[in-house]
């Protein structure tokens, strides 16, 4: 059964592919990340999981396109900044402290 690691993996897949393509951004669907896995459309669907990994994967900068009204469903579809190495943090990582801050 599929779980969040399944996921984010899948995810990075994802997102390294559009990377290495050049793109500078990438939409993402839960229902197309849960078909790249299987197991989606069907009755032991992991469509919870599935949109977590995707909320908690977003950095400044990324946006949610589609949100469907319960927040979880095959619709949703967030749109990634690449490369992610540079498009800033994880939304509500803490920020390193600096001499600075």
């Amino acid at each position: 059964m599929l779980d969040a690691e399944d996921f984010r993996q899948a995810l990075a897949g994802f997102l390294g592919e559009a990377e290495r393509d050049g793109r500078r951004q990438v939409e993402v669907s839960a229902a197309q990340l849960h078909r790249a896995l299987g197991g989606y459309p069907g009755v032991n669907h992991r469509l919870p999981i599935c949109c977590s990994v995707m909320r908690t994967s977003m950095r400044e900068g990324d946006s949610i396109v589609i949100s469907p009204a319960a927040g979880i469903g095959p619709a949703l579809t967030v749109r990634f900044l690449l490369p992610r190495s540079k498009a800033g943090q994880a939304c509500g990582a803490p920020r390193a402290r600096t001499a600075v801050d």
